[in-house]
């Protein structure tokens, strides 16, 4: 669905539901140009407290001010996943910095590179779970406990005290890695029982990229409650209008042929609810009789009374997906949002609700996208396989079927050694057939056991070498499942699903994140390689024995 939305787009084919292309150098000046504003003093103030936390950063220091004085901002943006979740994260925030950095180059206007943190989503499921890769097997699931039902925004919730047991799981499955000690050091420094999960989400990611500059903002603070409250008034009373929008562009983008990646419910506010208060759950709202219902609760509220509470308690209302945008462009001067497939499909629903705001519609950059490769497994890929990492992308009887295509014509020396005893053997006697026939029986019968006792030989060293056929076939085999496992995990594709800590504790923290970043093509979004160095130390031998 979004991913064919996604595709278009790339393909500059869904003009029509986005504000410009991101490969068009003209909109992207002229995007820069429109965003730039000084930051409201309330908003550039809570901003300086929350990255005052940070690690020092001279670069962020910079940004910050900039931002003060009329920067515009790249802004990209993720949930607080379990030791910064999946790979993409990473790609995220180096996206944001070097778009931040090609728009400043090619507009002349300072532009600083914004990670949002999504800390009002309620989903702690799907964030408390992360995936540690392995050399030789499948990733690692660590879990921390996460009721699913509780609604609860993420910036409300803490660390449970078995954050420790999978530092310590961390650390043992690492623990033949170079540079494990320093990462799971530095993991524990921020992720520790009852700390915030955006806390140590922030100050991990903060760390990694203090020499960039990037700026965090968690808009679910008390700080930026009061700047936020009048994007929740227009959901509140325009509500109908607004999704009677967003059903027209939702059947717009239909008769293009794209489904609408999220969901509009009719004559519903796009602000989540927290009647019990900012950590108590937040419910969605839909129309009923004398107002608006909890989904999922007995509670119905009169419009006037929303508006009264939100006046009175603006941190009792929190963004859905389609209002986040439209929140983080009051607050920020956005020239550009960077996002993932998923996200760049669903800003081509959010048009109508930027003409509601008032507000223009930052342009659309998709993220960058990686395969981290060992050396070790380029190598044999390319010079013993003969294939591509794209290669590994896909089913194993897949990979298997192009390993297959460049070794069919390979023998080995065995192979070919009895292919042409057996042969020329064969050729030889019916060459000698008119000299047998004039032979004496006791010649015939010495040459014919000779001839067995040859064929016999023969067809001995035909066996061993099927055997070894075999056991060539049985470790190619072991290979292309270790080569997925590091390249396709899961069926999956790496970025989607492993974290850094493998990669962090064996190449390091500051090799991964440099060369991620010079890696960015900025306004290029095609799944490249980087093929990271062999470190002094080697990799953990597989259970198998198989090491490609």
């Amino acid at each position: 669905m979004a991913e064919g939305l996604f595709d278009a787009y790339l393909a500059g084919a869904a003009g029509d539901f986005y504000p410009g292309h991101f490969a068009d150098a003209a909109a992207r000046c002229a995007a820069v140009r429109a965003a730039a504003r000084p930051l409201a003093p309330a908003v550039a103030a809570a901003l300086e407290a929350q990255n005052a936390r940070l690690a020092p950063s001279p670069a962020r220091d910079a940004h910050l001010a900039a931002l003060r004085r009329g920067a515009a901002a790249v802004v990209t943006g993720q949930q607080v996943g379990l030791f910064l979740g999946p790979l993409f994260t990473i790609y995220k925030a180096a996206s944001a910095v070097a778009v931040a950095r090609a728009l400043s180059e090619e507009s002349g206007t300072t532009v600083v590179p914004v990670f949002w943190l999504q800390t009002e989503d309620h989903d702690l499921p799907e964030i408390a779970t992360c995936h540690l890769a392995q050399f030789s097997e499948a990733p690692i699931a660590l879990r921390l406990p996460a009721a699913p039902d509780e609604r609860i925004s993420i910036a409300h919730r803490t660390l449970p005290h078995e954050v420790t047991e999978r530092l310590a799981q961390v650390g043992d499955a690492l623990r033949w890695l170079p540079d494990a000690e320093t990462h799971v050091a530095r993991l524990a420094r921020h992720y520790r029982p009852g700390v915030g999960w955006a806390e140590a989400f922030a100050g991990l990611l903060g760390d990694l990229f203090a020499p960039t500059g990037l700026v965090l903002i968690d808009p679910r603070t008390p700080e930026l409650a009061a700047a936020s409250a009048p994007v929740h008034r227009r959901a509140l009373v325009d509500a109908e209008p607004l999704a009677a929008a967003l059903a027209a562009r939702v059947a717009a983008l239909a008769a293009a042929g794209y489904p609408a990646p999220v969901h509009v419910r009719p004559g519903s506010p796009l602000s989540f609810f927290h009647d019990d208060g900012p950590a108590g759950p937040r419910h969605r709202l839909v129309p009923a009789p004398g107002g608006f219902t909890e989904v999922g609760r007995d509670r119905t509220h009169a419009r006037e009374t929303l508006l009264a509470r939100l006046d009175a308690e603006p941190q009792c209302f929190s963004t859905s997906a389609l209002l986040r945008p439209i929140l983080q462009d009051t607050l920020l001067p956005t020239a550009a949002y960077v996002g993932g497939p998923a996200e760049v499909a669903y800003f081509a629903q959010l048009s109508p609700l930027y003409d509601a705001y008032a507000l223009r519609m930052p342009l659309i950059v998709p993220r960058a996208s990686f395969r981290l490769v060992d050396e070790l497994t380029a190598f044999h890929l390319e010079k013993t396989f003969g294939v591509s990492t794209a290669a590994a992308e896909g089913s194993e009887a897949a990979l298997l079927a192009a390993l297959d295509a460049t070794s069919a014509t390979q023998q080995t020396w065995s192979e070919v050694m009895a292919s042409r005893l057996s042969e020329g053997f064969e050729l030889a006697l019916r060459n000698a057939e008119p000299a047998f026939t004039r032979a004496s029986p006791a010649e015939r019968a010495a040459f014919e056991k000779t001839a067995r006792s040859v064929r016999r030989s023969i067809a001995k060293m035909t066996a061993k070498t099927q055997q070894q056929r075999l056991y060539h076939e049985k470790q190619r085999i072991e290979h292309a499942r270790l080569i997925q496992h590091r390249l396709f995990p899961n069926g999956v594709a790496q970025e989607r699903i492993c974290g850094l800590s493998y990669y962090a504790a064996r190449f390091g923290e500051t090799a991964v994140i440099d060369r991620v970043l010079s890696a960015v093509l900025p306004f290029d979004p095609t799944r490249r390689d980087i093929v990271l160095p062999e470190h002094d130390s080697p990799p953990a031998p597989s259970q198998s024995g198989a090491t490609p």
